[in-house]
């Protein structure tokens, strides 16, 4: 059953609804993420609006968002090739046993 929470992200409060105790607390912690990076580009850019903060925060996020794609496709690669190896080397024992 779906429950109400609210967020705050950048001053600005969000009414969201939530599914599960682990749903909230992965809401809750990317809300603290965004609000940690927003006063980090706060800081870094005084003057700035808070579009283009948070316009810095998305690229950050997905930026970061690419490159872990980007590794998880090469750590697949990477066990698609030991999955390939393992099975070649079950097959010669296979053929030897024989």
């Amino acid at each position: 059953m779906a429950q109400s929470i609210n967020i705050k992200i950048a001053e600005k409060t969000y009414p969201l609804k939530v599914t599960s105790p682990e749903h909230e607390e992965l809401i809750r912690k990317a809300a603290d993420d965004i609000n940690r990076k927003v006063n980090y580009y706060l800081e870094k850019f005084p003057g700035k609006s808070m579009v283009e903060i948070l316009s810095f925060v998305s690229l950050n996020v997905c930026m970061a968002n690419f490159g872990l794609q980007k590794q998880l496709k090469e750590m697949n690669e990477e066990v698609d090739g030991l999955c390939g190896e393992l099975q070649g080397y079950l097959d010669t024992i296979d053929r030897n046993s024989r």
